[in-house]
């Protein structure tokens, strides 16, 4: 069997699927980007098991995650979305992921892509840590502080540190695998 990291719930096949083949995979693609901002965001006081089990239904409310069709939602589209069974219908995530959008899409004409942006915070490489265990992993940094900070001086809101930080493991700018971890080298 296969070590995977502590936090991996086992009895899960979707949480096992995003552990092996997503958690850590350095992306670079804005869309996907968005993606995981916007996922993250939603899954604050949350588990991700949960956000994990809304993915397909965010993908499809939020069309494909395009950011340049969400920051374009009015209140009848708001208002779709409150009454959306298929993802968490919080009133203040639903909208700071238009307000959101918008800001991102001004960060991709500042930047020329939320990518060189984002993946700027790190010199455009991964940081590859070595914790041993769960207990070691923290929950912020002063990587995540900094990106935060940032993105809410320009306007975005559900970016707190440890939010940004969940968000910046999954997409690979920081490798948390665990060292024993069977994805810590491949990644």
């Amino acid at each position: 069997m296969k070590k995977r990291c502590d936090w991996v719930n086992l009895e899960n096949s979707l949480y096992i699927h995003y552990h092996d083949e997503e958690w850590g995979v350095p992306i670079h693609s804005d869309q996907k980007l968005f993606e995981f901002l916007i996922l993250e965001g939603c899954q604050a006081g949350l588990s991700w098991l949960t956000i994990l089990k809304k993915r397909e239904n965010y993908r499809q409310a939020y069309d494909g995650f395009d950011p340049k069709i969400v920051a374009g939602y009015d209140e009848e589209k708001i208002q779709e979305l409150l009454n959306n069974p298929g993802i968490v219908r919080n009133r203040l995530k639903v909208r700071a992921s238009v307000k959101n959008a918008q800001v991102f899409l001004d960060i991709q004409r500042d930047f020329g892509s939320f990518d060189q942006y984002l993946w700027g915070f790190v010199g455009h490489k991964p940081i590859k840590n070595s914790f041993k265990s769960l207990k070691d992993l923290p929950a912020k940094t002063d990587l995540s502080d900094q990106i935060s900070k940032d993105l809410k001086k320009r306007g975005m809101s559900f970016v707190g540190s440890t939010i940004i930080y969940a968000m910046i493991q999954a997409i690979g700018m920081v490798n948390d695998h665990q060292v024993d971890c069977f994805r810590y080298s491949q990644v």
